[in-house]
């Protein structure tokens, strides 16, 4: 597969104790790093012992128990090599922006590193195939690349399958129009250029991972849960401190109590001057 690289590209799949983006944890990262000079690409991959117990649940799709984890590294131990593998480069996955991103910024954050994704481009290759052709990595992968995943929910398995899903989509769709039911075509959108498929797997509105805060139609933060719900946060945590506080002390993610923290400063300072 050919891309136009302007940095370097890493695919990466999640396995974990559960679904929880903020309680769950991490018990194994694959990633393979596609290099902007054109350098073969470079396969990690990690079994990490979470320090919580693995859901029956989780255990039931991926097959990874106690036991294969209770001698390995913490995240905390892999963590700095994990961050300078993954250094400036962008981030695809599968279902990656609304689970694995998010996960792994979590872990970062649990260790006191800042894992900041507002300066990468982020491809969620299931967002082109729910736009697309709407299913699952398995049937994506028996869509467009006529075969079954070997060992499903296995991370590097996961990410070797999404790389070739991507090459699928990316042959497919050459030259092919997105004709949405509503709103403007949006010309050839699925193409091997980074800044189109970021662009077209995200949602331009969703300011957050975990979809708490949107962009109104004037582009300021609002809320997009709750009481509060399409309301300015900034505006809304000055006026509601007890609010504030209460999003600060709950099982909102670290990206999302980042922001608000930014935004109340900001609002403030924006008042005094």
């Amino acid at each position: 597969m050919e891309l136009q690289l302007s940095r370097n590209l890493i695919f990466f799949d999640i396995e974990s104790t559960g679904l929880n983006v903020i309680r769950d944890r991490i018990i194994q990262l694959a990633m393979i790093r596609y290099h902007k000079n054109g350098a073969p690409p470079e396969e990690r991959t990690y079994l990490i012992n979470p320090g919580i117990p693995i859901s029956q649940e989780a255990m039931a799709v991926h097959g990874i128990t106690p036991q294969d984890v209770a001698n390995k590294p913490s995240f905390q131990q892999l963590a700095k090599e994990i961050f300078e593998f993954i250094g400036d480069a962008d981030l695809a996955g599968y279902n990656s922006n609304r689970f694995d991103i998010p996960v792994l910024m979590e872990e970062f954050a649990r260790v006191g590193i800042d894992f900041d994704v507002d300066n990468r481009r982020t491809i969620d290759v299931q967002r082109i195939f729910y736009k697309m052709e709407p299913r699952t990595l398995s049937a994506a992968y028996q869509f467009y690349c006529q075969k079954s995943i070997a060992k499903a929910h296995d991370a590097l398995e996961d990410v070797r399958a999404t790389i070739e899903v991507l090459d699928g989509q990316l042959r497919r769709y050459e030259g092919v129009d997105f004709v949405p039911e509503e709103g403007e075509v949006i010309p050839v959108p699925v193409r091997p250029d980074v800044d189109a498929l970021f662009e077209f797997t995200n949602d331009q509105q969703i300011v957050d991972a975990t979809q708490r805060l949107r962009y109104d139609h004037n582009g300021v933060i609002v809320f997009n849960f709750g009481k509060y719900i399409g309301r300015s946060v900034a505006e809304v945590l000055h006026a509601d401190p007890q609010y504030y506080h209460w999003m600060l002390n709950k099982e909102f993610s670290f990206q999302v109590k980042k922001i608000i923290k930014r935004l109340v400063t900001e609002y403030q300072k924006s008042l005094k001057d």
